[in-house]
């Protein structure tokens, strides 16, 4: 369960590196989910584990970057953190992924569904 939430933090860390991202939000849901259901075994899934926060830390970093740009370039933000560090349980965040339809989780990548997540938990001008 620890590597579990380690893992799901990791999606949401604004730290790390953006690096390219290579599944999508169905997909990373998915593989999530069933390192959950492993409860304390998922700790024998190194290899999941270091894929699922590898996606997660790129997805993280490239919504920053992108909220970073638009702010810059005076456009619209898709989503406003208020200052100082935030902060969302793993299991918040399975919830909120699990809230997108699988449909749409199918044809979008996790940067994508990062930025729909905090456009929810952090809008802006509200």
């Amino acid at each position: 369960m620890r590597a579990y939430v380690a893992v799901v933090l990791a999606l949401v860390s604004v730290a790390g590196t953006a690096q390219a991202q290579s599944m999508n939000a169905e997909e990373f849901h998915r593989r999530a989910t069933a390192l959950k259901a492993k409860g304390a075994m998922a700790l024998f899934s190194g290899g999941e584990i270091k894929a699922l926060m590898h996606e997660g830390q790129a997805s993280g970093e490239a919504a920053r970057q992108q909220r970073l740009a638009a702010e810059k370039a005076g456009q619209p933000r898709r989503y406003c953190p208020p200052p100082g560090p935030q902060k969302m349980t793993s299991d918040e965040f399975m919830q909120r992924l699990g809230a997108i339809p699988a449909a749409d989780r199918a044809k979008i990548n996790m940067t994508e569904a990062t930025n729909r997540i905090l456009a929810v938990k952090f809008p802006c001008g509200k």
